[in-house]
């Protein structure tokens, strides 16, 4: 495993300490929060036992925070590759890129958006294949993606720039600031995917042997019925409802925009296919760009935003990143799988607070 030489410490810090109160899932949060690292500092965040874990967080609700406006349209369109990419900005100053997880979009950060835009130029891109972007009929892996942000970033942001990531939107953010470490500051990512390589060979004889199995026994026939049936069911409104709720600890956001947000997109003629490519690839290929391979790449500050209580992504795989790459900067979250979405006002200021920190 390759090791990262860096001069800054790396830095845990413990968002706050929660006191469960009645009614369950309702939290009084009563912290102050200190990183003595190039000057990054939060402080004394009180939720009086709603704003996080309590009410739902609309514009109205919630102190100060605004919500993007929901456009059926869209917003921005970029072509690349001949492809139409969806993509949302707002702000002046220093860049900041919003990437979204799978089966989302840039609608995601309806939260976000609009308080970083408050003291940045905010861009929110679709990935290909997903949101409002084409449904290109290709093969996907985690290249396109990174293709289509790095020339995001040449052709569309045009300066240096942070990005930012949920879930397969992290893993596209570390292996396109890798690619273009010129053109990258800061990586922040939320509850990433990727996972690290394994140094045993025997481990690895036995996953090259279930591919062999599951290459065999899933014909494409057979995957094209079970996956097709699947996607049929993971486009209507109360399964996606149901798998929202599954990985947000507060569900009060799961409400209609974001549901509308996932639904619009899946009724595109093409989202059935992109989601078998999606599917069949992701179970059939194992990809040579692991974790610590990226990571040993990368040159610039990190901040990992972690949802401890995801069901999907723990905070294990934070823990072994910090201790992996040490110029990082981590901060848990009392929040699941998307916690831009489900504590956007933590999350804002969290990323506020630690993006004054970083040289342009």
């Amino acid at each position: 495993m390759s090791s990262v030489s860096v001069q800054s410490p790396s830095v845990r810090l413990e968002l706050y300490n929660n006191r469960l109160i009645s009614p369950p899932h309702l939290y009084q949060c009563r912290s102050k929060w200190e990183m003595n690292r190039r000057g990054f500092t939060l402080k004394g965040i009180v939720a009086s036992g709603v704003s996080v874990m309590g009410s739902p967080l609309t514009a109205e609700s919630v102190q100060g925070i605004q919500r993007l406006p929901y456009k059926q349209e869209g917003y921005n369109y970029w072509t690349w590759r001949g492809h139409k990419i969806h993509y949302i900005v707002q702000g002046e100053g220093s860049p900041v890129v919003l990437i979204h997880g799978f089966g989302a979009s840039a609608f995601h950060w309806r939260y976000n958006i609009p308080e970083l835009a408050k003291r940045n130029k905010v861009y929110a891109i679709d990935l290909l294949g997903f949101g409002w972007s084409d449904k290109a009929i290709i093969e996907y892996d985690t290249m396109v993606w990174r293709d289509q942000v790095v020339d995001f970033l040449k052709d569309i942001v045009e300066e240096p720039a942070v990005l930012v990531g949920n879930s397969l939107g992290g893993f596209t953010a570390l292996v396109a600031a890798s690619a273009l470490p010129e053109h990258v500051i800061g990586v922040a990512l939320l509850n990433s995917a990727g996972q690290f390589g394994n140094t045993s060979s025997e481990i690895k004889s036995e996953e090259t042997t279930l591919q062999k199995f599951i290459l065999k026994a899933l014909k494409e026939i057979f995957q094209r019925v079970v996956l097709g049936f699947l996607f049929w069911q993971a486009k209507q409104p109360a399964r996606i409802e149901s798998v929202l709720k599954s990985v947000y600890i507060n569900t009060s956001n799961v409400d209609d925009y974001l549901v509308e947000s996932i639904t619009q997109p899946a009724a595109d003629p093409n989202a059935g296919e992109v989601y078998y490519r999606l599917m069949t690839g992701f179970m059939m290929t194992q990809s040579k760009y692991t974790l610590d391979s990226v990571l040993s790449k990368l040159s610039c500050p990190l901040l990992l935003l972690w949802g401890d209580l995801d069901p999907w992504v723990g905070p294990a795989k934070a823990n072994r990143i910090k201790e992996f790459y040490p110029n990082t900067s981590l901060i848990n979250l009392q929040a699941g799988h998307c916690p831009h979405d489900e504590v956007p006002e933590l999350v804002n200021r969290a990323l506020l607070d630690w993006l004054s920190t970083l040289k342009t």
